[in-house]
């Protein structure tokens, strides 16, 4: 652990993350006949999008996977407005099922950018599942079609998530207690 570890207040542990990932796999087993496709927005899902793959096989699927960098932060802890396309996905989604996987739906500028694209490019049907929902920040109308966790006014950290490229590969979500 960093040094700074014990600056982070944890808000969602490891044994209740990966607890609530078998409950959105099986969930997302139950509304997916069609072969899926999943596909993790990064940076900051990367983490979350392993297990819950991982998960998705213990539910009986085969999904396959890409990967798409998309930013309305850059190196800031708020969205700036627009959406960037920093890597595109390498998979044909013409007539595909797609789950997008994103690390926290705030603002929903990113998810919804995505899924408008995904969608624009012929997919036969895009969901959304994303780790964190944190509502209140809302400016663009999408809600999640799965969620882990309501996520709670503060910036949060771990498993995935950073501040300056820091506290990705925390195992819990907290975030930093400025002392």
């Amino acid at each position: 652990m960093s040094p700074d570890a014990d600056h982070i207040e944890v808000i969602y542990p490891p044994d209740k993350i990966a607890a609530r990932i078998e409950v959105l796999a099986g969930q997302i087993a139950a509304t997916s006949t069609a072969p899926l496709l999943v596909v993790a927005i990064l940076k900051g899902s990367f983490v979350f999008a392993a297990d819950l793959i991982r998960a998705l096989h213990r539910a009986g699927l085969a999904p396959e996977v890409d990967f798409m960098t998309l930013s309305s932060y850059r190196k800031s802890t708020r969205s700036s407005g627009a959406v960037d396309i920093l890597r595109d996905l390498e998979t044909d989604v013409s007539g595909r099922h797609v789950l997008l996987v994103d690390d926290i739906l705030e603002s929903g500028r990113t998810l919804a950018f995505a899924k408008d694209l995904v969608s624009a490019r012929g997919a036969a049907r895009v969901m959304t599942c994303v780790l964190l929902d944190k509502g209140a920040r809302r400016a663009v109308q999408i809600a999640a079609d799965f969620k882990a966790f309501d996520c709670p006014e503060v910036f949060v950290v771990g498993y995935g998530m950073d501040v300056g490229h820091r506290y990705r590969e925390l195992p819990f979500v907290g975030h930093v207690v400025h002392r």
